[in-house]
């Protein structure tokens, strides 16, 4: 399942949710083809963002695909919507 995740202090992050696991620290998340959303435009909020994806695709900063990462403290885990998904995944890689 492709969701979005927000962490409390790592930030946001958009790939498949390969587990969930709850720890002394928090929660932790096994995501694989991941990417780190630095910033967005095209969508109010991670919500509107996980249901109809960016309006404004290249105005977004989303980071190349880590094949896999595990993420601490996870907040919020938001399950995206084939429509998010095809836009997420239109976006331009993002990088130096």
């Amino acid at each position: 399942m492709k969701v979005i995740i927000r962490s409390d202090k790592a930030g946001v992050f958009y790939g498949t949710l390969e587990s969930k696991e709850s720890t002394v620290a928090g929660v932790e998340v096994a995501l694989t083809n991941c990417r780190r959303i630095w910033y967005w435009e095209g969508a109010a909020t991670l919500s509107q963002l996980a249901v109809e994806g960016t309006k404004s695709p290249k105005q977004c900063k989303i980071t190349i695909e880590v094949p896999s990462m595990t993420i601490m403290n996870v907040v919020e885990i938001i399950p995206c919507t084939e429509e998010a998904i095809a836009s997420l995944d239109s976006v331009p890689v993002w990088k130096a």
